[in-house]
């Protein structure tokens, strides 16, 4: 088994990435494989609506040739699914969107793709927004008919320069909660016949 995890934060080791690694730790001391993929600085382009995923359905996106394709490909081959994402603007970055475009638009167009995968929103934040941003994340995961585990609390941690999430002892235990929930579902879902 494996879960894939994206940072779509502009900052490769921030915030973000801190509470993506905590949830990791947790899912691999469960002897599950895990991958964090960090977007920074890759070019990932929003969906052009070309609908050539529709005709090709060779589950890549055939309208664009960048980093996007690269995500889609490790979506497809992980148990589990990890995006986040910290707050702009009281939403997830344009990275992330952009990812969640893609992946969604090439995931319908093969919809067992992503079916009854695991999937997780993360979201760092500053002040405000938390709560829309990990909306738009899950978002992603309900319409492509994933499974969505919770934690002890919103899938969150409060912190505004690189490294102040570090501080926030709750939204820490969150993402230790929600490891140990993946690793969990995961787990049950892999007994199936």
């Amino acid at each position: 088994m494996k879960v894939v995890a994206f940072n779509g934060s502009a900052r490769k080791d921030g915030n973000t990435a801190i509470l993506l690694r905590r949830v990791l730790a947790e899912i691999r001391s469960a002897g599950i494989q895990t991958e964090l993929i960090q977007m920074a600085g890759k070019k990932v382009h929003g969906c052009t609506a070309c609908m050539r995923c529709h005709e090709t359905r060779d589950r890549r996106c055939p309208g664009l040739s960048d980093f996007g394709n690269a995500c889609i490909e490790a979506a497809d081959a992980a148990d589990g699914i990890i995006i986040g994402s910290p707050v702009y603007f009281a939403d997830v970055t344009a990275a992330t969107k952009a990812l969640i475009e893609r992946l969604g638009y090439v995931g319908r167009a093969n919809p067992e793709m992503l079916r009854r995968k695991v999937g997780a929103g993360v979201i760092a934040q500053r002040r405000a927004g938390a709560m829309h941003a990990f909306d738009t994340i899950n978002h992603l995961f309900l319409i492509a008919e994933m499974i969505v585990p919770g934690s002890s609390y919103w899938n969150l941690g409060v912190g505004g320069p690189p490294g102040a999430v570090e501080a926030d002892d709750e939204g820490l235990r969150t993402m230790e909660t929600l490891g140990r929930n993946v690793a969990w579902l995961l787990e049950r879902l892999s007994e199936r016949p």
